[in-house]
């Protein structure tokens, strides 16, 4: 894969995370919003998140992405929508964050390989 297309694919895949992130804060912001006598709902500690923590979402992003095309697909295929658009556009979105985080993969372990073939 050239380089043009692996920069435009992150470029697509950081868009398409960003707009997730904007999306989920209008939903935690309008979710917040709690009527007399409803109890405020209690957020996380919100500190730094470690490596771990970043690709660990990322990785529960991709397969929930990869769970709706699935069930996107399984409905067309049952007659239940004919909004073919959608079908593929779900599967392309699940195509592109499973490629954008195997590229990261491929590159974690090609800084591991060279971690470890370094003299000390």
């Amino acid at each position: 894969m050239s380089s043009v297309n692996m920069n435009s694919l992150m470029a697509a895949r950081n868009a398409i995370l960003n707009r997730n992130n904007a999306l989920q804060d209008i939903a935690n912001k309008t979710s917040n919003l709690s009527g007399p006598g409803q109890a405020a709902p209690t957020e996380k500690a919100s500190g730094p998140t470690g490596f771990a923590d970043q690709l660990t979402d990322a990785i529960q992003e991709v397969n929930k992405l990869q769970a709706t095309a699935k069930a996107n697909t399984t409905a067309y295929q049952m007659g239940e929508t004919n909004d073919v658009a959608a079908v593929m556009l779900s599967k392309h979105k699940a195509s592109l964050g499973f490629e954008s985080t195997l590229q990261v993969r491929n590159k974690l372990l090609s800084a591991y390989k060279d971690i470890m073939n370094m003299s000390v």
